[in-house]
């Protein structure tokens, strides 16, 4: 099969054909192009959902479409494509580089937060993880929302058509490893199992029958039940990263109804009327860069957000869509108050323990041994094998407290049922250190604990108008007044410790390495946390769905159809609009929110009419001028430019 790369630049290289979208590299270069077209629908983020609806929608070909992205193409980019080198990507030139403020639940500690600026979003920088979350997930959105069709009986068509589910050759019993009918296969999005085993694999379902009572075996975590010690699967196929640029938007370049505008940033939506009293909201204004001129354009339908968890809400409340206090206090006119927007913000915390092992056949080889490095990588370059196709583990455990844990003697069950998981043990066969520092030599086997059900809800409001500075970000992670969470990430990191004590791990777990082996008692194990926790980066809710109508405060600020409250032609959809953010990885539950929010625009009836001001639909217009980790692998980048 063709690499990413070779299919993008056959792609590109064909774009001068009139049948073919056109792929726009600045809002001042393409004003020419976006001057004589009428979009029926502006999509704002080229992310997971972005790229999701901006292919299914152009399915219609009389449906017009431009997505708008801020960062770069992702095309021709290795450091993207291979999956080992996932971490390389963090920090890098396709991350948005957000930092949260200091966290009194983390010693007051500021945290980056990655979330991708490039084609594809953070499907091109994250660990392509790919879990579709648990039944009672899926349910509970369903509840919260009184709309059924979110499901996990409804919303399972969806899982199904996006995926392309591999059951590779390379994989070792690999039937026995997931369930082929609950998957599909000739969808967009490739994944699959990894394709290289490891010696701590077969250790590891040792000691899974060996704690059997504790560690139910879990043929397949999307099954809708994710308990127990199962394998993991990736958003990896023949051997490259599957992200939204290439398994839906690159395709989609294919159709004369889809334009994709790269390197601009929205800046706001646009009132364009009324109808009666309610606004319509149907227009976006966008810029190249800071000082550089503004553009506004309009849709004939709708804009669609789907800029990710921050920059959704950081647009809203730019607009004077959001709370009317907040709007007031910086001088920004208020069209519709909506107090949830950038409110009940969610994320998974995370821990990495270090164990040093006996064996010299682990992961580290990749960093620590360059002829061994330089073999797989040419396995990789020559024909998409080898090490370099893995993801950070092959195997792992999703794990809840007992139904008569003492917490829940003061604290409710924060989960959404028993099919869901209160926290995820990885087990990587190499050194992790994602906070950096030094890393030693030797042989590691890293324990992540991370919590999934955490019950702390932060904030995103805006640091200034200027839409180039970034908002004030404050998850408030493991700062629940009620002190779950910090239990809860106590009893994972023992339960990690408890697996990894197994007598099958005897002859090859030496000892705990570093800070947390002097780390015993709960107080000291509390304080490990606190001074080493980072996120998973999955953060979710700032925009949250809820029942129809009702827009006060604790409502949500989005219909169950992720239309906003309070006005006609402006949608969102991206990870903001979960009202609980999913125990799971959460790029896939956020394709298949897309999959079904595609299908419920294209039955909508609505269009964005009524009394309208400003430009006419499709109108664009130019505005005034806008005034003012795994370490060592990173010396891997040279060698794959």
């Amino acid at each position: 099969m063709f690499s990413h790369s070779v299919r993008a630049a056959l792609l590109l290289s064909a774009l001068s054909s009139s049948s073919l979208g056109a792929l726009l590299q600045s809002a001042d270069d393409a004003a020419d192009q976006l001057t004589s077209t009428h979009y029926d629908y502006i999509i704002v983020g080229a992310g997971a959902a972005g790229g999701a609806l901006a292919n299914r929608l152009t399915e219609d070909g009389s449906t017009k479409v431009l997505l708008i992205e801020a960062g770069s193409s992702d095309y021709n980019n290795t450091n993207i494509e291979v999956p080992w080198l996932a971490p390389v990507l963090t920090h890098s030139q396709f991350d948005w580089n957000y930092t949260t403020t200091p966290q009194e639940g983390l010693d007051n500690r500021s945290i980056a937060y990655a979330r991708g600026k490039v084609l594809g979003g953070s499907t091109s920088i994250n660990y392509m993880i790919y879990t579709r979350a648990a039944q009672d997930d899926w349910n509970r959105f369903a509840s919260v929302t009184g709309d059924d069709g979110w499901n996990w009986s409804n919303i399972l068509s969806y899982a199904k058509k996006l995926e392309a589910f591999q059951n590779s050759p390379n994989v070792q019993n690999a039937t026995s490893k997931f369930v082929a009918n609950i998957h599909g296969t000739n969808g967009p999005v490739g994944a699959g199992l990894p394709q290289v085993s490891l010696p701590i694999d077969q250790i590891g379902l040792n000691a899974q029958q060996e704690l059997s009572s504790e560690f139910k075996y879990n043929q397949d975590v999307n099954s809708g039940n994710m308990i127990g010690f199962s394998w993991t699967p990736f958003a990896i196929q023949d051997g490259a990263r599957s992200n939204s640029a290439r398994d839906y938007i690159q395709p989609a370049l294919g159709r004369s109804n889809l334009d994709v505008l790269v390197n601009t940033q929205v800046t706001k939506v646009l009132q364009t009327g009324t109808d009666g009293n309610t606004p319509i909201v149907n227009a976006v204004q966008f810029t190249s860069g800071p000082n550089e001129k503004l553009y506004n354009l309009t849709a004939n339908k709708e804009v669609i957000l789907s800029a990710g968890s921050i920059g959704t809400p950081q647009i809203l409340l730019l607009s004077g869509i959001g709370p009317a206090d907040q709007a007031k206090s910086l001088g920004i006119q208020s069209i519709v108050d909506l107090p949830d927007v950038g409110q009940n913000m969610q994320d998974h915390p995370l821990l990495t323990t270090n164990f040093q092992v006996s064996s010299n056949d682990t992961l580290d080889n990749l960093s620590l041994n360059t002829t061994f490095q330089a073999e797989q990588l040419a396995l990789w370059t020559n024909n998409r094998t080898g090490d370099f196709t893995l993801g950070a583990c092959n195997q792992w455990a999703w794990q809840r407290l007992a139904d008569d844990d003492p917490i829940f003697k003061n604290v409710s069950d924060p989960s959404a049922g028993p099919t869901s998981p209160h926290f995820q043990l990885i087990f990587s066969d190499l050194f992790i250190a994602f906070s950096g520092g030094a890393f030693p030599s030797g042989h590691f086997l890293t324990l992540i604990s991370n919590l999934y059900t955490p019950t702390t809800r932060g904030s995103l409001t805006l640091n200034s108008t200027d839409p180039f500075t970034y908002p004030i970000i404050n998850p408030g992670l493991l700062n629940d007044e009620n002190g779950f969470d910090i239990y809860t990430m106590r009893q994972a990191l023992k339960a990690g410790r408890r697996f990894l004590a197994a007598n099958a791990w005897k002859d090859w777990i030496i000892s705990e390495f570093g800070e947390s082996a002097n780390a015993t008692s709960d107080a000291d194990i509390d304080a490990y946390i606190r001074k080493n926790a980072l996120v998973v980066n999955h953060v979710s809710g700032t925009v949250a769905m809820g029942k129809s109508g009702d827009s006060s405060k604790g409502a949500g600020a989005l219909n169950p159809d992720l239309s906003v409250k309070g006005v006609k032609g402006l949608r969102v959809v991206d990870a903001s609009a979960f009202p609980h953010i999913p125990a799971a990885h959460t790029m896939v539950p956020t394709y298949i929110l897309a999959e079904r929010a595609a299908d419920l625009i294209k039955n909508s009836t609505s269009t964005a009419s009524g009394s309208k001001s400003g430009s006419g639909n499709g109108a664009f217009t130019p505005s005034a001028t806008l005034v003012s980790v795994f370490a060592p692998l990173v010396a891997l980048v040279a060698l794959l430019l």
